[in-house]
């Protein structure tokens, strides 16, 4: 399976700070924001990553994350001249999906706890996979209405009157049919190919599944100033508490098994000291090799 991480758009609703740096590059806590979603697809086995942004931005997470040797996977950049509905990324990545399934995850989005994604990816074979999340201002998000089977029976994006509170997150799971389905859209009023026609299109087919997340789960999109904060403040305790750090690429590709220990050691000497790298060294490394002995 390829993975696919969007992030593009103006950013505007971060304004000014996206005047510095686009918002999947901003801090959350103590990393950058991209890196939870890349660390969600890495903890899911995904090896071959695409991330889609804007010409601008697209030199920053080349510096930032490289060809992604160095979390054990290959990384490939793509750009979005212009901002046209998040389906677009699937046809601005089509040679790089090729003939594989594909899973698409927003870079502003921000998941922890659990392995419901990871036992998704590995059980997903055909159709679609999307989750629903229980929020309390589901008309703000695409809403899944389920019928009293627990089955989903209809998908409104932004309803005035949701059906639901089950909201859905930015990580949806397609078959290669989502090439043709999307090639297949017809822009919405507001001139964008819509993630939500793309799950419409699969439930009209009946080959749609909708998981949904169990409560302890988190979410957070951190796309506005309030949201960027509260993220930041949920990962910091989280991470005081726990002493386990949320979105480490490094430490979810030697978990995986995709970086082995003597090749982590590598990557960690090249990091310069700070709290970071004092983590791998003294928490994941340490760990390790006790674990050996």
């Amino acid at each position: 399976m390829k993975g696919i991480i969007l992030a593009g758009g103006a950013g505007s609703r971060l304004y000014p700070l996206t005047l510095v740096a686009s918002k999947q590059l901003q801090p959350v806590y103590d990393k950058p924001m991209v890196y939870y979603p890349l660390t969600t697809l890495i903890e899911g086995g995904i090896k071959e990553i695409c991330l889609i942004s804007t010409p601008h931005d697209l030199p920053r997470f080349k510096q930032l994350l490289g060809d992604g040797s160095r979390f054990g996977i290959t990384l490939e950049y793509r750009e979005q001249a212009k901002p046209e509905g998040i389906a677009q990324a699937f046809l601005i990545a089509e040679k790089f999906i090729g003939q594989d399934p594909v899973t698409l995850i927003l870079g502003d989005n921000i998941f922890y706890g659990g392995d419901s994604f990871q036992r998704a990816f590995g059980e997903f074979k055909t159709g679609a996979t999307i989750f629903g999340y229980h929020v309390n201002d589901p008309e703000r998000y695409g809403v899944v209405e389920f019928d009293t089977q627990g089955k989903a029976v209809s998908i409104e994006e932004k309803p005035q009157s949701p059906k639901s509170n089950y909201a859905v997150p930015g990580l949806y799971i397609f078959d290669n049919e989502v090439l043709n389905v999307v090639k297949n859209l017809k822009p919405s009023a507001r001139g964008e190919l819509e993630i939500t026609a793309v799950n419409v299109e699969y439930l009209r087919r009946g080959t749609l599944r909708v998981h949904r997340l169990p409560r302890g789960f988190a979410w957070l999109d951190a796309g506005t100033s309030s949201s960027l904060h509260e993220a930041s403040a949920y990962v910091q305790t989280i991470e005081k508490r726990a002493g386990v750090k949320i979105g480490c690429p490094e430490e979810a590709a030697f978990r995986q098994g995709i970086v082995s220990l003597a090749q982590l050691e590598a990557i960690v000497g090249q990091i310069p000291n700070c709290e970071y790298r004092t983590y791998l060294d003294q928490e994941v490394i340490a760990e390790a090799k006790r674990l050996q002995n």
